[in-house]
């Protein structure tokens, strides 16, 4: 196994850790472990591509650890609070979505990597939650306005346009044979 597709092992080895802390409350400790999560995103997707290292492990498990990432951070943050449970419900149907239409592709022997618009979304929804996990800082020492909220917003709708996107893209894939 290849040096990306171990970070992306540890990226899902880390998640039920970040719940553990997040759900006591430890939300320093929490965003610490999710911006090192996130940064194995960043860098497992770099040295594949940089070491010509992109398997059909990376293509499917890189997506899914994201995915599983973002998900747990959201619904333990819906749960404490912090953001709206709607928002989540429009994350969550793109994601079903964008999986349920990969896994169709799969059965026909079609492995579909995420597109440009699906990382800018899942980007915007990293920076998002580590701003809501880091309470607003640093931000927080100069304004009032709940930055990682409004990430958020624009995560949401980036998550529906790369839906749209995406369904678009490949609609071929729902063509009945």
């Amino acid at each position: 196994m290849n040096i990306a597709n171990k970070l992306t092992i540890l990226r899902i080895i880390l998640i039920p850790i970040f719940i553990i802390l997040l759900m006591n409350h430890y939300y320093y400790l929490a965003a610490i472990l999710f911006i090192v999560a996130s940064l194995t995103d960043a860098l497992d997707g770099y040295l594949a591509r940089k070491n010509n290292l992109i398997t059909n492990f990376g293509k499917i498990m890189d997506p899914l650890a994201d995915k599983l990432l973002v998900t747990s951070a959201l619904i333990c943050l819906v749960d404490l609070g912090e953001i709206a449970g709607w928002m989540v419900i429009v994350i969550l149907a793109r994601e079903f979505i964008v999986t349920g239409l990969r896994a169709v592709a799969a059965g026909k022997g079609i492995i579909i990597s995420a597109g440009k618009s699906g990382k800018i979304k899942t980007a915007l929804q990293m920076v998002s939650l580590t701003f809501i996990l880091l309470r607003n800082w640093p931000f927080s020492m100069f304004t009032d306005l709940q930055i990682g909220h409004i990430i958020l917003w624009l995560a949401v709708i980036m998550t529906v346009y790369s839906g749209v996107e995406y369904i678009i893209k490949n609609k071929q894939i729902f063509r009945l044979e």
